[in-house]
């Protein structure tokens, strides 16, 4: 599991005086992209893009402009090109969303699909495993 903190601006608070729901997708790219490359070598990173498919969100709980919150990111597995992970928006112990998505893994220069390096899945999936 990679913890990323997450900060929280003015702009994103909404009309109801919390964090706007929108907020949290831009949350998960930048927390996912953060663990890529946290976790993979440099020359994966620089060769590499990634891609949001698909994301379901569960709000638990507002996160509020003073919070201090933390996303939590398990990458699950890989299928192909295709990476699933499991974000955990925290504040403390509370959670306050729980967000699945898959990504897709792109070339960064012809920007097609691009199936990683069997050594790489095994740094960058927590299970080391494809869920193929």
């Amino acid at each position: 599991m990679f913890q990323h903190p997450l900060a929280i601006q003015e702009a994103d608070i909404d009309f109801m005086g919390h964090v706007n729901n929108a907020v949290y997708l831009n949350w998960v790219q930048e927390s996912v992209i953060a663990y890529w490359r946290k976790t993979a070598p440099a020359e994966a990173v620089a060769g590499h893009l990634w891609v949001a498919l698909k994301h379901e969100i569960s709000y638990r709980r507002p996160a509020f402009l003073k919070d201090v919150v933390v996303a939590d990111v398990i990458a699950e597995g890989m299928q192909g090109a295709r990476a699933f992970f499991h974000t955990i928006v925290r504040r403390g112990e509370e959670v306050l969303a729980e967000v699945k998505s898959s990504w897709c893994c792109l070339d960064a220069v012809s920007k097609r699909p691009a199936r990683l390096e069997r050594a790489i899945v095994d740094r960058f999936v927590s299970d080391g495993g494809d869920k193929s």
